[in-house]
């Protein structure tokens, strides 16, 4: 059993409880996480950055809250604290991915979105604005429409973002801006929906209770077809089964499959401008395909 005093004295600060041990946890890119037991039994997650931006850790919890709140919804790592330098959430045992969970996930997938969202673009909590994507700013302005928004919040800030760091080739870039002005009759039009807005694999945790727990979220409204294109660019276990039972609860506009590859061009543009990388050039890809 270990104790990291600096991180049980800024626990402690923020939960009102006694930190009993403490232990290190791989895999955070951004953020360094630490395991946390508390003398009333309570395990928890602590996310911590010296020196982060702004309103990092807020925007996290505003956004796990936002998400928890749906009844029947997928669930969602309980935030127990926050501030400036860190968030606090509730322990959540990791299982591994089973065919039922993936069904069940699908469902409450379905239950979330359609919960729905002020605009495309808000951003939830108490004071909403730009979010996160890993370390990069996420516009979240509202726009009055998803071809409006898609374009000026998610597209067109992020190509250039990734020109500027020699990111993207000049035929590819060209190629994405003549993509922008026929965004809004690629896609059909839905209201907004709640979304997770970074769902790859890394951030659905299967946990042993049998449910798939959302995590790390970037949460706004948009088109729910956004989520379902990143769950399908990196890989989930069982995806099929997770899309078809979405589909049950909440089918999709026809051509929905068709349509992925345009959704994914947002986080292409993201980790083009954070990694470089191909990821550019399967961004021009995507945008001469449509």
């Amino acid at each position: 059993m270990t104790r990291l005093p600096s991180v049980a004295r800024r626990a402690e600060s923020l939960l009102d409880a006694a930190v009993v041990s403490t232990a290190p946890v791989a895999g955070g890119d951004v953020s360094t996480a630490t395991r946390l037991r508390l003398n009333d039994g309570t395990t928890a997650l602590m996310k911590s950055l010296p020196h982060p931006p702004d309103g990092f850790f807020r925007a996290e919890a505003a956004g796990l809250r936002w998400l928890g709140e749906v009844d029947d919804g997928a669930p969602a790592a309980e935030v127990l604290a926050v501030d400036r330098d860190c968030v606090i959430v509730r322990w959540i045992e990791p299982g591994r991915p089973t065919a039922d969970a993936a069904v069940d996930f699908g469902r409450r997938l379905a239950a979330t979105h359609a919960a729905g969202a002020p605009a495309h673009g808000s951003a939830p909590g108490d004071e909403p604005g730009d979010g996160f994507i890993g370390r990069l700013p996420l516009l979240n302005r509202p726009a009055g429409s998803w071809g409006e928004f898609f374009a000026t919040r998610r597209v067109l800030p992020y190509l250039k973002l990734a020109r500027d760091r020699g990111a993207v080739e000049e035929a590819d870039a060209r190629s994405i801006e003549a993509l922008v002005g026929r965004l809004p009759g690629l896609v059909p039009d839905e209201p907004p929906a709640r979304l997770h807005g970074d769902l790859w694999n890394g951030n659905c945790l299967w946990g042993l209770d049998g449910r798939v727990h959302l995590i790390d979220p970037a949460a706004h409204g948009g088109h729910r077809e956004t989520d379902l294109a990143m769950l399908a660019l990196f890989g989930l276990p069982h995806l099929a089964r997770v899309l078809a039972a979405y589909q049950e609860a909440t089918p999709l506009a026809d051509g929905w499959e068709d349509r992925q590859a345009l959704h994914q061009l947002f986080p292409l543009l993201v980790h083009a401008a954070m990694f470089g990388g191909g990821y550019g050039a399967r961004a021009g890809e995507v945008a001469r395909r449509y």
